[in-house]
Parts: structure tokens; C-alpha cells; sequence
């Protein structure tokens, strides 16, 4: 195994060269048996450690060129010296710069963490690059409709008719289910997401096998792999469990099934975990209408050839389609399946973002913290030039030459930077716990590659933009202007500081109008009316049961002391549901309309306190599938006048029209209300029970004993609806909870910079305050002047940052269907709110600078 050639480079240059062949020599047999023993990655570490030890005096080379030896001991002594002689002097400039940088690190290596994770999310699989999903965009009277569900056909006439395709499978994933369901051996049973396959998945995906044939993983419709986790609770071994027989309790796929696989758990960061995984031609069998082109049920993926021009792909993708169906409206095209999930948001049938906004504004606040704690440092350093303009003159006239006192700069704010870093790391070790339970990940530092290199970069890129400023100024001092005392402070300089308190302050504000607004629009969404009651109702399914078993257990359900009403249902009101095409008399022939399709049991509509613009529920006494409830959106689109009492056809059937329901919101309220209607059977498989305010926890525990009579050795797992609402804006609460702690993150260390600047202007103003308190000026008007200058700068912050809050958080809200408007006392307030503080900040040292005896600030040093 060959060492890295870059360390073996670095240390013959700095070597002396009549100890490079010895040295060189001992390096690389270490170098070899370590390889053996450890392996090449723990050689090179090794290496590279031994490498950096080796660069001390005694072993360098005469860099006779450099007229600030870097192999100079008594000197690296001094500037160290001189470094904590500084910070020891200095105490308040010293441990404001450490507070700052420590926090923003800190804060950046959290978002660092959570964007790392975001970027990685369905990135796992090997063929990651040529791994493509197809995707469908359905024509409607509303606009361009992009869904994930193909045809149930597709797969195999793309692999078949396509050269482009190497592989292609079907897959119908968990979430196609309205729940999981339940698998049980002897007296074990436990919930578990299934998911049906086509025998070419595991040449798409990177699935690996534990047990089992690879190539022939599911060889009949009752075979059945399950994965390594569910395996261990099952049977708590993964060993010896082929052949094994389970139960699967799942709506119609409830039977006895053989276990011929087990695969490894997916990922944490895959989007699509399934614990089950089962033939693509079960659910052929057993629902033979995915066999007609016109449906749409299971996602295709593919695994293309190499590098392939997407749009003349598409077109083929397209030609195949209309060559099967006709008939067909649609259009599919290919999305990378890695980019759906931060480019998951389409416009009019094209990718139009998605969560990428989020990623890609968490970073730029990032950088933004980051940056704004390296401006104190800068602030504050500059701002002290003054102090150490003499310790410049002194070492220019003794022969120190710019580069050097760069060097010395540069190192001292490497130092601050290092010892930040090394709070920051801990702070993060520290509160990791806590920013897990905010964000829902679980994420922590480890001491990898990645790691280390990111926080290598941190400490490097956080010492120059810290440093760099300060070390090019101050060396650029002339000896005899500053040895009398000649220094002035130019505008540039003037100008320069005042414009990073503007960025920083400009930063801080925009970051608080965007808190405020958030905290807004998720609280009109918790609080909106959507058109039916959320409060204080729980949902819980009962699946595998027969409809005799659910009716009985509703009886005796409404009985409870407690529970007002309860109805059943399939498709919930927040995004599980299907689409219909309906017909109609006067319909017309151009006219294509998918209606959402919601179906529920029997008193569903009445538990959910949905409102009837006209007509009313289905009854139980006449049939109620023959008998429709639609929306007012529908009839609004439909163009029916009177419509009740009116027919529409769906898949052969005719139903009557009972009832209008007004409006509500089925859907997130990022989307528009859609036409929908309710489709009515006596009973089904999933429960919404309408409780009693203030007796929810006896109602819920006597729930759950009469559950336990009807599903025995069932788990009772209910759920409150209002929490399943929330659920549907986890990403934007998760952002606005982390938005808050930035920002307060942001104002802190804007300020601790601001009260550095004050503090240092008040000192370096004290003979100035002396004279002007004997000649009779009062506290408060020299309070006023020392803070005149800051309150203009965060003004000027002000004028910037209002503006731009606006267009950001006017572009946040245009992706919620449903939202606030935009108020002036948001900015006007949010602004009050930062002027407020930063003269808080500078006038607690402008009091103390004014209180001062002004015969001690007179006296001659």
C-alpha cells in the first residue's frame, strides 16, 4: 500500500534534507506494518499525525527566504505571550468575541447537522444516480394535477419496449395504505407497514438480504419477507426463521403467509420504511382492476442505461402510454426518485421546489450567524487598533516585517477561533438531545472523515474571515505616525464598521419578522374553521374485523357515558383519499373533472360536524351507496342547478344526490379546496369518536376496554385528530420553533458586539466625557451623545430590512393556499423591537461612562 504522496511532500519540504532519507525511512515501515495490522485509512491517520509532530525546531530546514523564521521558537513564544497578555488586558472584548463566535458555531454546526441529514434523505441506494420515478400529471377542470400512482402495467412495457430501461419495478409502498396492519405469530402481534413488489425491485433498489434467495425472494403469492427489526420483535432472533408461518391481518390480504426472506431494515434516512414485503402479483390477484390501463394505483421506478436525455425519455415514456391506452389524458414523465423529497412541490405539472426552501433557508441563516459573530470579532478588533498601534511601531522599527505581524494577527484570532470551537463542539454535545426533539431527527457527531474535514473547514474558513481584516489593517500601520501619536481613524475605516453593525442588525430584524410571521400563519392554521370539528375527537382502526363484529361494537360504543357520536370512515380529511371521474346529465364530452373521492361509514359526516349548504346525509334505511353527498366546489363545477335529487354515474353505478356540504378543507391548507364527494357504506374499518371536552382521558380508557373485548391481543392505538392535523405542517412548525432560537441567537450576538462597541467608544471618549461633565453638560445629554451614532446605524438597518422581510415572507405565504395578510405592525414592530434593544445595549454603557468620576477619567496615565 503507497502512503498519501501530499504528506510525504509537505514533510520533505519542511525536513532538513540531511534527515529526510533516515526519517523518511522509519515513517514509512511504521507506515507498512500499521497498514497490515489496522488498515490503510488507520495508516494514514496515523501518518498524518506523525507528519504534523515532525514540524518543530530542530528538524526544519533553513527557510533562509522568509525573513520571519518560522522556525523561530523565542519568537512563536513572544506572539503567544503577547496573545494572552492581550486577552488578559482586555477581558471584555476577549470573552464578548468568544461568547459570539462560540455561539455562531455552535449554531452552524447544528444546521450543518440538520441540513447534512436533509441532503442524505433517499441517497442510500447504489444506483442512486440513474434511479428515476415516474411520475403522472392528470388534466382536470381545477388545473395539472402530479401524482405518484401509474398505471399498474406500466413497468413491464417500459423494461420491455424501451432500451433506455435496464430494470423497471412496481411497487405499491406503505403509504398507499390507509394504515398498517397487524402480523401476529403464536401470541405476538404487532403493527407493520407492508409493501407489495414486482421481481425486479432489488435490481432498482438497494435492498439487502439477510436470508432468503436474492433472485427468487417471493416465489408465490403466499411468501412473505420480513424485516431484521420486525424480525427480532417477532421471533427475537433472525436466525433459522425461514419456513416460519405468520398471520397478516390486513384488510383483504388477511391470510396466512410462509416467511422466505428477511432484508435489512431500511435506512432512517429513507422516506419509504416497510417492514413487510410481499409479490406484486398477490395484489394483481386480488385486485384485478390494476390490470386496466385507465387505473392508476402502484409508483414505477426505473433504472435507466447511463447518462439519457430526460425529455426525449419522456416522449417514449408518453408514446408507450398512448400506444397501451388511447383513451388516456394524462402525461408521465421521469424525476429523479433521491430529488422528489426536497423537490416534492409542482406547478402546473413541472417541479416547482418543495422542501428545498427550507433547506436552502436554514443554510443561508447558517452562514448568516455564522458571518455575523466573525463581524464582531472584526468590529472589535478594528476598533481597538488604536491600543496596539504602538506594540506595531515598536516591532516595525526593531525589523518585523508585515508579513510576520500578519501572521501573528492571523494566529491570535486562530486561537479565539479554536478555543470557540472547541465550546461550540461541546454546547452541541451538550444540547443535541434537545435539537433532536425539535427537529424529530436523530442526529449526533461522530468522528468521521466528513466530520472532521467539516469542522477542519469551519476552523480554518471562521479564522480568516475573523482575522483577516484586522491582521492586513494593523499591519499596514506606519511606525512613525503611530510611535507619535498620528494615527486618525480614516472614514473607510468609519464606514466599514458601521456597515457590518447595519448587515448584522439589517440580519437580525429580517430574521425576526420572518419568527413573528411564521408563529402567525401556523397559529391561523391551528385555529382556522375548516368546515367541520377537530376538537376533541379520536380516531382508531379496526381492521380485519367483519362488518357484523364493527356494527355491535359501535352499539355498544355509543353507549359509553362520554362519547357524543362516532361514526367510521376510510378516507380521512387530512390528504387520504382517492379520485373519481363522475358523469352527469348535461356534462360536456370535453369536460374532465377528477372529484376526490372520500368514503366513510354511516354518521361520519354528522360525528364530524360538517355543515349541508341543502339536502342532508345518506340514511341507513335505503341503500347508501345509492345515494351522494358532494361538495359546493362540485356543484359549482359541475354547473348543476337544483341539483338534489339528480343522478351521477361513477364505474357503472348511479347514485343520487342528498345533499351539498358546504366547503371544508379535506387537504392541506397549502392547496385549494378541490371538488369532492362523500361516498356512503353502512359501516368501515376505521373509527372517529366525537368525546366529551374535559373527560377525555376516563372516555379514552373505557374505549379501550371495550376495544379489547372485540380485537383481543390488539394494540389500542388512538389518535387525537387535532394532533393528525398538525401533523400535515411538521416541516413549517419544525422551521418556525428553529427560526425562533436562531433568531434569538442572531440578536444576542449582534448586541454582544454592539455593547463591545459601546463600551470601547465610551472609553475611548471618557477624557472627552470628563471635560464636557466639569464644563456642566448633564448625564443624560451625554447619554444621548454617545448613543446618537449606534441608534443612527440600526435606523439605517431598519430602512433595509423592512423591505426585504416583506418580499421574503410575502414569498413564504404564497405557498399556503389559505393565509394571514401581511400587517405593518409586523415590521414596524419587529423593528421597534431590535431599536429597542440595541439602545438598551449601548445606553447601559453610555450610563456608566456618564456616571464616571470625570476626576479619575482626567488624570495622566
Amino acid at each position: 500500500m503507497k502512503p498519501p504522496r501530499l504528506l510525504l511532500r509537505f514533510f520533505r519540504w519542511y525536513c532538513h534534507p540531511e534527515l529526510v532519507d533516515h526519517i523518511e525511512g522509519d515513517l514509512l515501515e511504521e507506515y507498512g506494518q500499521r497498514a497490515k495490522e489496522k488498515g490503510k485509512w488507520m495508516a494514514d491517520w496515523v501518518l498524518c499525525w506523525d507528519v504534523l509532530l515532525l514540524f518543530r525546531p530542530g528538524i526544519l530546514r533553513n527557510f533562509s527566504n522568509l525573513h520571519y523564521r518560522l522556525n523561530s521558537f523565542d519568537m512563536i513564544q513572544h506572539n503567544v505571550l503577547i496573545a494572552i497578555r492581550n486577552f488578559n488586558q482586555h477581558r471584555v472584548s476577549f470573552i464578548i468575541n468568544l461568547t459570539g463566535l462560540s455561539s455562531g458555531l455552535a449554531c452552524s454546526l447544528f444546521i450543518y447537522l440538520w441540513v447534512a441529514d436533509e441532503l442524505s434523505i433517499n441517497k442510500f441506494n447504489i444506483n442512486d444516480s440513474r434511479l428515476y420515478q415516474v411520475m403522472q400529471n392528470v388534466n382536470s377542470a381545477t388545473g395539472v394535477e402530479t401524482i405518484e400512482h401509474t398505471q399498474g402495467l406500466l413497468a413491464a412495457a417500459l423494461a420491455q419496449e424501451i432500451p433506455e430501461v435496464e430494470f423497471a419495478a412496481t411497487v405499491v409502498p406503505p403509504n398507499w395504505f390507509s394504515s398498517p396492519g397487524i402480523i401476529s405469530f403464536e401470541n405476538t402481534l404487532l403493527k407493520a407497514n407492508p409493501q407489495f413488489i414486482s421481481k425486479d425491485f432489488f435490481n432498482v433498489f438497494t435492498c439487502p438480504i439477510l436470508q432468503g434467495d436474492r433472485s427468487n425472494l417471493l416465489p408465490d403469492r403466499s411468501a412473505i419477507a420480513i424485516s431484521e427489526d420486525l424480525a427480532l420483535k417477532l421471533f427475537h432472533t433472525t436466525e433459522n426463521i425461514i419456513g416460519k408461518t405468520v398471520n397478516w391481518n390486513h384488510d383483504r390480504f388477511t391470510g396466512e403467509y410462509h416467511i422466505t426472506g428477511v432484508f435489512e431494515t431500511t435506512p432512517a434516512n429513507s422516506t419509504n420504511q416497510f417492514d413487510l414485503l410481499l409479490t406484486y402479483d398477490l395484489f394483481q390477484y386480488l385486485r384485478p382492476s390494476i390490470n386496466d390501463w385507465g387505473n392508476s394505483d402502484p409508483s414505477t421506478f426505473l433504472l435507466l442505461k447511463g447518462d439519457i436525455n430526460v425529455e426525449s425519455l419522456n416522449e417514449k415514456i408518453n408514446q408507450v402510454l398512448k400506444a397501451k391506452d388511447p383513451n388516456s389524458e394524462s402525461t408521465l414523465f421521469i424525476q429523479r426518485y433521491s430529488d422528489r423529497y426536497l423537490f416534492g412541490h409542482y406547478d402546473n405539472g413541472k417541479p416547482a421546489g418543495g422542501r428545498i426552501f427550507y433547506v436552502r433557508l436554514v443554510s443561508i441563516v447558517g452562514i448568516l450567524i455564522l458571518v455575523i459573530a466573525c463581524i464582531n470579532f472584526t468590529n472589535l478588533s478594528t476598533a481597538k487598533a488604536s491600543r496596539r498601534g504602538k506594540e506595531v511601531g515598536i516591532k516595525k522599527v526593531v525589523g518585523a516585517g508585515r508579513k510576520s505581524l500578519v501572521w501573528q494577527y492571523l494566529s491570535e484570532s486562530a486561537l479565539v477561533t479554536f478555543c470557540s470551537l472547541v465550546i461550540a463542539v461541546c454546547l452541541v454535545y451538550v444540547l443535541i438531545p434537545q435539537f433532536n426533539t425539535i427537529t424529530g431527527k436523530s442526529l449526533f457527531l461522530k468522528p468521521d472523515t466528513t466530520m472532521i474535514a467539516g469542522l477542519v473547514c469551519f476552523f480554518l474558513v471562521t479564522s480568516f474571515l475573523a482575522g483577516s481584516y484586522p491582521a492586513f489593517y494593523l499591519s499596514a500601520f506606519s511606525p512613525a505616525n503611530v510611535l507619535k501619536g498620528r494615527r486618525n481613524t480614516s472614514i473607510a475605516e468609519v464606514v466599514v464598521r458601521k456597515g457590518l453593525v447595519i448587515f448584522q442588525f439589517s440580519t437580525s430584524i429580517i430574521l425576526i419578522v420572518t419568527v413573528v410571521i411564521a408563529y402567525e400563519q401556523m397559529q391561523y392554521i391551528q385555529s382556522k374553521n375548516l368546515g367541520y370539528r377537530r376538537e376533541n375527537i379520536i380516531t382508531f382502526d379496526m381492521e380485519g374485523q367483519p362488518s357484523s363484529k364493527l356494527e355491535a361494537f359501535r352499539s355498544e360504543l355509543m353507549a359509553v357515558p362520554g362519547v357524543l357520536n362516532a361514526g367510521t370512515y376510510y378516507h380521512n380529511l387530512t390528504g387520504d383519499h382517492g379520485n373519481i371521474r363522475l358523469d352527469w346529465d348535461g356534462k360536456s364530452p370535453d369536460q374532465r373533472v377528477d372529484f376526490i373521492n372520500l368514503e366513510v361509514g354511516c354518521d361520519f359526516i354528522e360525528t364530524m360536524g360538517i355543515e349541508f349548504k341543502e339536502g342532508r346525509s345518506p340514511t341507513k334505511n335505503v341503500n347508501p351507496e345509492s345515494q351522494i353527498v358532494l361538495n359546493e366546489k362540485a356543484i359549482q363545477i359541475m354547473g348543476l342547478e337544483n341539483p338534489i335529487g339528480k343522478t351521477v354515474r361513477y364505474w357503472g353505478k348511479e347514485s343520487t344526490i342528498v345533499g351539498i356540504a358546504k366547503d371544508f378543507n379535506f387537504e392541506s391548507l397549502h392547496e385549494e379546496i378541490k371538488p369532492c364527494f362523500f361516498r356512503v357504506y353502512p359501516i368501515m374499518p376505521k373509527f372517529v369518536v366525537k368525546i366529551q371536552g374535559g373527560a377525555e382521558k376516563p372516555v379514552i380508557e373505557e374505549i379501550g376496554h371495550l376495544y379489547a373485548r372485540f380485537s383481543s391481543g390488539y394494540p389500542f392505538d388512538y389518535r387525537f385528530l387535532d394532533e393528525t392535523y398538525r401533523m400535515l405542517y411538521a416541516t413549517e412548525q419544525k422551521i418556525s420553533v428553529l427560526s425562533r432560537y436562531f433568531a434569538l441567537t442572531t440578536i444576542v450576538i449582534s448586541c454582544l458586539g454592539l455593547l463591545g462597541l459601546a463600551a470601547f467608544s465610551a472609553e475611548r471618549r471618557i477624557k472627552e466625557i470628563g471635560i464636557r461633565k466639569i464644563l456642566g453638560s448633564s448625564e443624560m445629554g451625554i447619554v444621548y451623545l454617545l448613543s446618537n451614532d449606534f441608534a443612527k446605524v440600526v435606523i439605517a438597518a431598519v430602512v433595509i430590512a423592512v423591505p426585504l422581510s416583506y418580499l421574503i415572507t410575502a414569498s413564504w405565504l404564497n405557498t399556503f393556499a389559505f393565509r394571514i395578510e401581511l400587517q405593518w405592525w409586523y415590521f414596524i414592530g419587529a423593528a421597534t423591537l431590535a431599536l429597542s434593544i440595541a439602545l438598551v445595549t449601548v445606553s447601559s454603557q453610555a450610563i456608566l461612562a456618564a456616571r464616571a468620576n470625570p476626576n479619575q477619567s482626567l488624570k495622566s496615565e
